[in-house]
């Protein structure tokens, strides 16, 4: 590795040591949300898009990361991140031709049964 390489890679260790954990939840949240709603058909060009079996590994992690991650960050970020990761879920209930029973759906096995 060349001397700036390792200088880039020390820098971006210090950086990531500065960003609160809650930060980094949150972050890593709104990724799984936002590639979540393109492949559930919630972005521009659902048409070619829209991949459900995607969407549910996408839906079911994040709703594991949630439910793990609640407890130890604050209410007003946990009620926010469950309210999108509810909304996925709905959304997803919605784009499926034959709707999962209730309870079977992405992320229920963490959340409980969204209906």
């Amino acid at each position: 590795m060349s001397n700036s390489n390792e200088q880039d890679a020390a820098q971006a260790t210090r950086d990531i040591a500065d960003v609160p954990a809650v930060e980094i939840i949150t972050t890593a949240s709104v990724h799984l949300m936002s590639a979540a709603a393109v492949k559930v058909g919630l972005a521009d060009d659902p048409e070619n898009q829209t991949d459900l079996d995607e969407a549910r590994k996408l839906i079911t992690a994040l709703a594991g990361l949630i439910t793990a991650a609640a407890p130890d960050i604050a209410d007003m970020h946990a009620r926010s991140l469950r309210d999108g990761l509810r909304s996925l879920q709905l959304a997803f209930r919605e784009a499926s031709a034959i709707p999962d029973a209730i309870g079977q759906g992405p992320g229920e096995k963490f959340t409980g049964p969204v209906n």
